[in-house]
């Protein structure tokens, strides 16, 4: 068969690669990034309780009205945004899913997307696929801000859309004021549109906040928002996230949902919609995980890697300069298959392969598991 591939440049992703090869070797997996405790007992009991109580259908293309109620509730009593949730909420099978309908919603051939790197690996495939031209724009190393000269720079007449990511995967970095400050007076005379990956917005340490577009009306009216109910709950697996966005925007971006995944996993939905009333899951969240961040860096501050500022997500990117001049996915291989313990080359997320020797560790993590792998990262 001859095939003429549409993203001839893409490989497998590099989550399924390192977590093949983490098995394959017996590592421990700090590659990709999920939790590796359970999910609490009560959430798992209402997904049976509704399964049980015949909820086995499709649920609303849109979502479960009682799920986008609670997520409506939610981001008002967060952000102080109204969203309508009949016309400016869908609930989508996961924020990967989330992101490419929202591209495909608003990018038509030619049009400029400003993508930042490094730069989750689902963004431009879904650009190229759409006939977009992604246009990069580099956060400045060793502290990933962004500098917002260059992003002016790469703003043209064409820029339909530019992707941002806060809190930031790979780098952990989050959105200042002053960085909001400087997002609108560059928007503030242009029709450029911005699709927010928020999935991490729970996740935010050192008592900094999380600057959600919702937050910003100016802003908000020409953003899609996405997040994740799996980063926040620990079921990534369940891949359910939603968008937020003016009902214009829904409404395109639900003719594409529609033809992707039509509709989402019925009992779960309704699972979170009761869960959603504990806020102090949510709430709690960030503490949780800046505990796991804190306890990571303590057990590894004796060893060879100098660690990189982390605000919020569940990653630690680690420099290891003085340990090897390997390229980053040639030391990762060798971390996973000599020492069992495996990561994220961030290379992979930069479209000229930028290697700043860092790894990015997940540290979703029970403590048992954190203590081991640091024991083997101190031994090197």
């Amino acid at each position: 068969m001859k095939i003429e591939s549409k993203l001839p440049d893409v490989g497998t992703t590099i989550f399924t690669v390192m977590s093949s090869l983490s098995n394959d070797h017996n590592a421990l997996n700090l590659s990709q990034g999920f939790p590796d405790f359970d999910v609490h007992p009560d959430l798992l009991s209402l997904v049976n309780k509704y399964m049980l109580a015949g909820n086995n259908q499709y649920a609303p293309m849109q979502g479960v009205p009682a799920l986008r109620e609670k997520i409506a509730d939610k981001v008002f009593e967060q952000y102080n945004a109204r969203y309508d949730p009949a016309s400016e909420i869908t609930v989508t099978s996961g924020a990967t899913e989330a992101l490419f309908a929202a591209i495909s919603a608003v990018i038509q051939q030619g049009d400029e997307v400003i993508v930042l790197e490094p730069a989750f690996d689902s963004y431009v495939p879904a650009i190229v696929l759409n006939g977009g031209i992604p246009v990069y724009v580099q956060y400045r190393f060793p502290e990933y801000r962004i500098d917002w000269d260059d992003v002016k720079t790469a703003l043209s007449p064409k820029t339909k859309l530019i992707i941002l990511n806060s809190p930031h995967n790979p780098t952990g970095s989050v959105f200042s004021s002053e960085d909001i400050k400087a997002l609108k007076g560059l928007l503030e005379h242009t029709d450029a549109l911005i699709l927010s990956d928020e999935v991490y917005e729970h996740i935010i340490f050192d008592g900094l906040r999380h600057e959600s577009m919702s937050r910003y009306p100016e802003l908000a009216n020409r953003s899609l928002v996405i997040s994740s109910f799996g980063k926040t709950y620990h079921t990534t697996g369940w891949k359910i996230g939603y968008c937020l966005a003016p009902a214009p925007l829904s409404k395109e971006f639900q003719k594409i949902h529609q033809f992707l995944t039509f509709s989402t996993n019925t009992p779960i939905q309704y699972a979170y919609a009761d869960f959603m009333q504990h806020k102090d899951v949510y709430l709690k969240l960030s503490a949780f995980y800046q505990q796991k961040r804190d306890t990571f860096l303590a057990l590894i501050k004796q060893s060879r890697f100098k660690t990189m500022p982390c605000s919020g997500t569940y990653f630690q990117m680690l420099d290891y300069s003085e340990i090897s001049s390997q390229s980053d996915i040639k030391f990762s291989r060798q971390l996973t298959i000599e020492h069992g313990v495996a990561s994220i080359p961030p290379s992979v997320f930069y479209h000229r392969r930028d290697d700043h020797k860092v790894l990015r560790f997940c540290f979703a993590k029970k403590d048992e598991t954190l203590k081991k792998a640091a024991e083997k990262l101190c031994k090197i």
